[in-house]
């Protein structure tokens, strides 16, 4: 299915032809049928002759209705423009070229209608160098009767061209479908209808409301039949479980749950009006919504806008400002930032322009990387990013440049803690976290890098711990003065204390690989097992602990977990009885 809008300033006439066109009547309600004039959204659908199926969305003609007009073709990605031959050219039809302009839509066909009572040939020509200069640019145009029927052949021929040239839907897509109208069915609930323009819809799907708040598809109906899967580009009216008629209406969104991001401040190039000039409160339309924006110039074709609602919006959107007081489009918006930074400091605005005039409103993964410097993959994609790059940790993309910046500040944080503290058993990961402002953890163990190493939660340098502080050093080596003549006879607590080893100095001389620590406080020297197993060979096989500690010639508070440390590098063996045999 294509779906195109039927704009412009003839109401009766482009309803007239649309009934021609589809046999059906696009104008719902009777007020606008006894007056001539199309007052809300009409839809209707016809066979092309190629096959295609083709729906029209009827947007009205009349100033009044301009912004359920842009309701209408917010979401579509081609026209119809009506010109009446007996009218010409009108303010409104200028009004509805101008949104589509805006909106940056640049397929279109000019149908020129009414053409039994007057020569199209001056409506047409006119109108043709209107849409010439606007983003439709050169255009097939068509001159019909939708009362005699007259050219209605060739305009579906001109239809099927127009639609066969369009772009091709994404239907893997996530959803994002604008609601244009919602009513009650007895029995059924909610009924919502929209343009879908990417994506798949399914029964049983579930989808989100922009506010977060879960949905389920109860059903589908395209095209007026009842269907379990509808594929872009169609018109598609959704059944909804458990939602309230008056929970949802004009203007909401479906969405594929956790695929889109709201924003309620954004950064955007506006072609139209000079931003200078701008009102400081306009209308953003985008979709079936329409929205206060507060207006704030940056550069000289770009602002930042602050939404009084939320929107679920990404980079390369495109959506249209509209003062409403003047009945103006003031012009149409690219989104080029939809989570963008403050602006506290002095100079703040003037340096944010100058990194928009950069931006060309395309998705691009490296782009918003380089600025960002790190995001997680659903950041990128709720942005409207599809991430080709690989992450650097988790879900974790970063920018090259700045993820080589953060190894740097890593191995110099590393090597300050050292210096600043030498007995330090390296930093914790939790700390240097914090020093290099990073989310997660995994972000810093992921930047180790030879010659720096991960061991029980602590960075590190090398694969050895590093040389101890003179004081230290010096402590170390009187303690191993006083071992030289009795190895096994380890000092008590208040004797380290004395040679200037408390718990931290200790620790650091076991990590330098100077002493052996047994117990809390009983400490050998690092060859003391060694020295152990040749007095042990000496003794009567099996031998007691009572026996080693005698030819140790130590106290029980070292000989029991010298034995054990023995014990467990399979230097000794422990019989049940509580002897000990040396291995062979």
């Amino acid at each position: 299915m294509h779906v195109i809008a039927t704009a412009g300033h003839v109401d009766h006439g482009k309803s007239t032809l649309v009934r021609a066109l589809t046999g059906m009547e696009p104008d719902r309600w009777a007020e606008e049928r006894r007056r001539g004039m199309t007052i809300d959204l009409g839809f209707a659908w016809t066979g092309l002759p190629s096959g295609a199926v083709l729906a029209f969305v009827d947007v009205p003609g009349h100033e009044r209705f301009v912004p359920n007009m842009l309701a209408g073709v917010g979401p579509v990605p081609a026209a119809m423009i009506v010109v009446a031959a007996d009218e010409g050219w009108m303010p409104q039809s200028a009004e509805h070229l101008a949104a589509l302009n805006a909106l940056g839509v640049a397929h279109g066909l000019l149908v020129v209608t009414r053409s039994d009572l007057a020569d199209p040939a001056p409506a047409l020509e006119l109108a043709r160098d209107e849409l010439r200069a606007s983003s439709l640019g050169e255009v097939a145009a068509v001159a019909v009767s939708g009362a005699t029927g007259a050219g209605l052949d060739r305009l579906r021929a001109e239809l099927d061209r127009l639609v066969a040239g369009l772009p091709p839907a994404d239907p893997t897509a996530p959803v994002r479908l604008w609601v244009d109208r919602s009513f009650s069915i007895r029995g059924s609930g909610t009924v919502v209808t929209g343009t879908l323009g990417a994506g798949t819809l399914r029964v049983g799907d579930d989808l989100e409301l922009a506010g977060g708040q879960r949905v389920r598809v109860r059903g589908l109906q395209s095209l007026g039949r009842a269907t379990g899967e509808v594929a872009a580009v169609a018109r598609v009216a959704v059944n909804l479980r458990g939602v309230p008629r008056d929970a949802i209406g004009r203007g909401d969104v479906l969405l594929t749950p956790g695929r889109f991001g709201l924003t309620d401040v954004l950064d955007v190039r506006l072609a139209g009006d000079p931003v200078a000039e701008l009102g400081s409160e306009l209308m953003l339309h985008a979709g079936s919504a329409a929205v206060a924006a507060r207006v704030r110039p940056l550069g000289p074709d770009t602002a930042r806008l602050r939404l009084a609602r939320a929107l679920p919006l990404r980079v390369g959107d495109r959506a249209l400002l509209r003062d409403p007081g003047r009945r103006h489009v003031a012009g149409g918006v690219i989104v080029l930032d939809v989570a963008p930074p403050a602006l506290r400091r002095r100079g703040a605005a003037a340096d944010r322009a100058a990194v928009l005039a950069t931006l060309n409103g395309r998705p691009d993964e490296a782009s918003e990387l380089r600025r960002r410097g790190l995001l997680r993959r659903a950041e990128l994609e709720r942005m409207g990013v599809s991430p080709t790059g690989e992450p650097v940790a988790g879900q974790w993309h970063a920018d090259p440049a700045h993820w080589t910046g953060l190894a740097g500040r890593l191995v110099a944080e590393v090597h300050r803690e050292r210096a600043a503290d030498p007995l330090a058993a390296g930093v914790p990961v939790e700390t240097l976290r914090q020093r290099l402002g990073l989310p997660e953890r995994i972000l810093v163990e992921a930047l180790i890098r030879p010659p720096l190493r991960l061991a029980a939660g602590r960075v590190l340098v090398g694969p050895e711990a590093p040389g101890l502080p003179g004081p230290v050093a010096a402590a170390v080596d009187r303690l191993a003065a006083e071992l030289a003549g009795a190895p096994f006879q380890a000092p008590e607590a208040a004797r380290l204390a004395e040679l200037g080893l408390g718990a931290r100095e200790l620790g650091a001389a076991v990590r330098a690989g100077r002493v052996l620590r047994l117990a809390e406080t009983v400490v050998l020297l690092p060859d003391a097992p060694e020295a152990a197993a040749k007095v042990l060979a000496g003794l009567s096989q099996p031998f007691t602990l009572s026996a080693a500690r005698q030819a140790l010639d130590t106290s029980r508070r070292v000989a029991v977990p010298l034995l054990e440390l023995l014990d467990r590098r399979g230097v000794t063996r422990r019989a049940d009885d509580g002897t000990r045999t040396l291995a062979s």
